[in-house]
């Protein structure tokens, strides 16, 4: 593969982790939401924790993808 073509999938890996980042951020802010109003689903909390858990996976993936190896 040619540098310009990696650098062209370094840039979508990094706006695809971006999304994810934000997604998670998101994800934090509604089960804050759910967590204050005290007649909260505990389910609907689990279930959203679960998919931010999840959201954080594929974001530490990503940043394993677009951050060079450095030989120490």
């Amino acid at each position: 593969m040619n540098s310009s073509a990696n650098m062209e999938q370094i840039d979508v890996l990094r706006i695809e982790l971006a999304v994810l980042r934000q997604q998670h951020r998101d994800l934090d802010e509604a089960i804050s939401a759910l967590q204050d109003r005290h007649t909260a689903d505990v389910l609907s909390i689990k279930r959203l924790k679960k998919q931010k858990l999840a959201l954080k996976d594929k974001i530490y993936a990503l940043e394993d993808k677009v951050t060079p190896d450095i030989i120490a």
